[in-house]
């Protein structure tokens, strides 16, 4: 070393073996035969190795430099079925990762659901059953529109008709059918398309309660998740009854019961079995093969149930070659499609009766449905016969007993065009079918029907009110005033009692719209509901009580807890008796000699008043024996006048058609009070004959005028009076 530290420090010593010296100054570092693995075992013997290794090492040592060639070891010799057992192993690998990727992927999608202690059958939604009074179904309401139904109650066909279309290996699966999946794979296959499902009822039932209906893998695999829980927690039979009860229809019909009477009219427990197996069919695609918009196609899937059911030994052959023969067809509802605008009105008041409600309920009525059926073709009919000749598009009829219970009502022409309630929310003004309110204020006052008014022209400010007629009467009786809806009378009354005393008379009656208290109020031009209407003139059939119009009776719980009952309720007394029975007498007069002699119905008392709104646009008839009030009004819902259409024409009509058939069979009543105040009979046919006016007055009535009533003819009048009435009720009810 240069530096004199070198010499003292002690240089790194290595004790080379002799003969692993490549060369002067070189250490030969490499691997002998014998350092290697296994490198003692040579052909020679166990310590050739060894003795190959020094002499390579001496001849490394004589200073060539050339390393000494040595022989190659001897290479292991392969066993026999290597290659098989390597694909075994190979496969068992790849198996065994598949395994784990679809655990992961399984436990991946699990975990993305609620835990399993906390998974739970959400609650259907409840159904609310609508019942006539005689405990008949009319309509379901709620978002399953049916009720839930026990797999008991069902015929045995129905619910095997699902299994038979749907999942034929339902008893015998774990929830997921890999036979069945495997077939539809080949059924797709073949025939390059989705032709065919996998997915069980034990899934389709874990879609319906979990899921959403979007169809991807991931999904899937959630779907096979829960219907594994699903078999795990319920029997076969519960998971069946709970795929009954949830599978959608069509039509918003969820569940077998709803689709049943949706389809057929009745409860699922009566369907028959060519309906049982409809509505098997119906579940793969409930809006192509809804049998009231293409029955064609559900006959034919109900076919192909009735053959499936067939083969697996559900039904007789004999039975099923019965269903063939005679197909299902769907029914029309009962009470007709205007039942719909009762359940509706229900729904509107059921939250005044009953809180909020988790189960199903069952709502009473007190519809009638074959008055409901009645006064739906009374109004349908009349419209579809004379409709356009006058221009008239819509209508309602509401009818109800003295006591305000409503037996029928018509919300419009067709509720399958138009859900727009008129009987409950149109308000439209009521022309001279508001005066009795007026003429009660003045009742009220002291007045009487024999007492006298003048009919003249009248001018209030700038308003000069006139008869339809453009005519007057001079000196007239209340009671013929009324009659034949005379209108400068109506207004002389309102200013006398003064316009606020008909507002607080009408609304004492049950009027709840707003009233302007006016000179015009008189004649009925402030806006009302005919329910409003039929209520208030309640009072008057019923003898002074007031009454307010309802539908529900009650309401129960679908096992019979009684959740609301309607008792004794009311107005209250509202109208003196006295006075009601002058209002009776006046307006039976309307039906002996005035605007609704075409409404008469031998052997009974009736009484009422038509209503005509300004330029024809409303019409109405509010009639009433001491049985039942009910009340009809025609017009268009855009406010278009009709071609003089009147009170005393159309609605009179529908009027009498209608209660013809509710009065039959009934026993006459007479009307409370009206006996005291009743015109004897020589005076109203006297009146009646007079009424008719001259050859003008008798034009006005062909052409839509109103009729007025004219002074006391002279006693020869009389000579032929039943034949001059006949003839007078053929051209009068044209108008007011």
């Amino acid at each position: 070393m240069a530096n004199g530290r070198g010499r003292d420090r002690g240089e790194p010593n290595f004790d080379v073996p002799e003969g692993r010296v490549a060369g002067p100054g070189t250490l030969d570092l490499r691997l002998s035969h014998q350092d290697r693995a296994g490198g003692g075992v040579a052909s020679s013997g166990r310590d050739g190795g060894a003795k190959g290794g020094a002499k390579g090492g001496a001849k490394r040592g004589s200073g060539t430099g050339a390393p000494q060639r040595r022989s190659p070891a001897r290479k292991p010799r392969k066993r026999r079925g290597s290659f098989l057992g390597r694909l075994a192993y190979g496969c068992v690998v790849l198996g065994l990762w598949a395994v784990i990727g679809v655990a992961g992927l399984v436990a991946y999608h699990a975990s993305q659901l609620p835990p399993i202690d906390q998974l739970a059958v959400p609650k259907r939604p409840p159904n609310i059953a609508i019942l006539a009074s005689d405990g008949s179904l009319m309509a379901n309401r709620g978002e399953t529109g049916g009720r839930v139904v026990s797999i008991k109650e069902l015929p045995p066909y129905l619910p095997r008709a699902f299994v038979a279309i749907e999942d034929r290996r339902f008893y015998g699966h774990f929830g997921v059918d890999p036979v069945g999946i495997a077939r539809a794979v080949a059924q797709n296959l073949t025939r390059r398309g989705v032709a065919q499902g996998g997915s069980t009822l034990t899934q389709q039932l874990a879609k319906n309660l979990f899921l959403t209906p979007e169809r991807s893998a991931s999904r899937k695999i959630q779907e096979a998740i829960l219907a594994l829980w699903l078999e795990h927690k319920y029997t076969k039979d519960e998971i069946l009854e709970l795929y009954l009860n949830r599978v959608y229809f069509g039509a918003g019909a969820y569940g077998v019961e709803a689709a049943a009477q949706r389809y057929f009219g009745k409860p699922a427990k009566s369907v028959s079995l060519a309906e049982a197996a409809m509505l098997g069919g119906l579940v793969q695609a409930p809006s192509r093969l809804a049998p009231n918009r293409n029955l064609p196609a559900a006959q034919a899937r109900a076919a192909q149930v009735l053959a499936a059911m067939q083969d697996l030994g559900f039904v007789p052959a004999q039975d099923a070659k019965v269903a063939l023969a005679q197909p299902a067809k769907p029914a029309g509802s009962r009470g007709g499609g205007s039942a719909n605008y009762v359940a509706d009105l229900v729904m509107d008041v059921l939250d005044d009766f009953v809180g909020k409600f988790e189960s199903d309920i069952v709502v009473q009525t007190t519809v009638d449905t074959s008055l409901q059926a009645t006064a739906e073709r009374a109004l349908v009919d009349e419209l579809n016969k004379q409709g356009t000749r006058y221009n008239v598009h819509q209508g309602a009829l509401v009818s109800m007993k003295p006591d305000g219970a409503i037996r029928a009502l018509i919300g419009g022409r067709d509720y399958a065009q138009s859900q727009f309630n008129r009987a409950t929310t149109a308000r439209r003004q009521p022309g001279s079918s508001f005066k009795p309110f007026v003429y009660l204020a003045a009742v009220e006052r002291g007045a009487t029907p024999d007492s006298v008014r003048e009919d003249a022209p009248i001018r209030i400010g700038n308003w000069a009110p006139e008869n339809y007629s453009h005519r007057y009467e001079g000196s007239v009786t209340l009671r013929s005033a009324l009659a034949q809806s005379l209108n400068t009378v109506a207004v002389r009354l309102g200013q006398e009692v003064g316009p606020k005393a008909v507002v607080q008379t009408a609304q004492r009656l049950g009027i709840s719209s707003p009233l302007q208290a006016n000179g015009s109020i008189a004649l009925g031009t402030s806006e009302v509901t005919p329910l409003e209407m039929v209520g208030a003139y309640g009072a008057f059939a019923n003898g002074g009580t007031g009454v307010i119009p309802y539908v529900v009776a009650s309401v129960k719980t679908a096992g019979g807890k009684v959740l609301y009952r309607r008792g004794e309720g009311g107005l209250g007394r509202v109208i003196d008796p006295n006075a009601a029975g002058m209002m009776n007498a006046m307006m039976h007069e309307t039906f002996v000699s005035g605007t609704a002699r075409k409404g008469d119905i031998a052997g009974w008392d009736l009484a009422g008043k038509t209503g005509t709104s300004q330029d024809f646009r409303d019409a109405w008839f509010i009639g009433y024996s001491g049985t039942l009030v009910t009340g009809v009004w025609l017009g268009n819902d855009d406010g278009e006048p009709t071609k003089k259409a009147s009170g005393g024409n159309l609605p009179v009509e529908i009027w009498k058609s209608y209660m013809s058939v509710a009065l039959k069979g009934q026993t006459p009543v007479p009307l409370p009070g009206m006996n005291r105040w009743r015109r004897a009979p020589e005076a109203a046919t006297t009146a009646s004959v007079a009424s008719a006016g001259g050859p003008e007055e008798i034009l006005g009535q062909i052409f839509g005028t109103n009729p007025q009533p004219a002074q006391p003819q002279p006693r020869r009048r009389q000579a032929q009076p039943q034949d001059d009435r006949n003839f007078f009720e053929k051209l009068f009810g044209v108008g007011e």
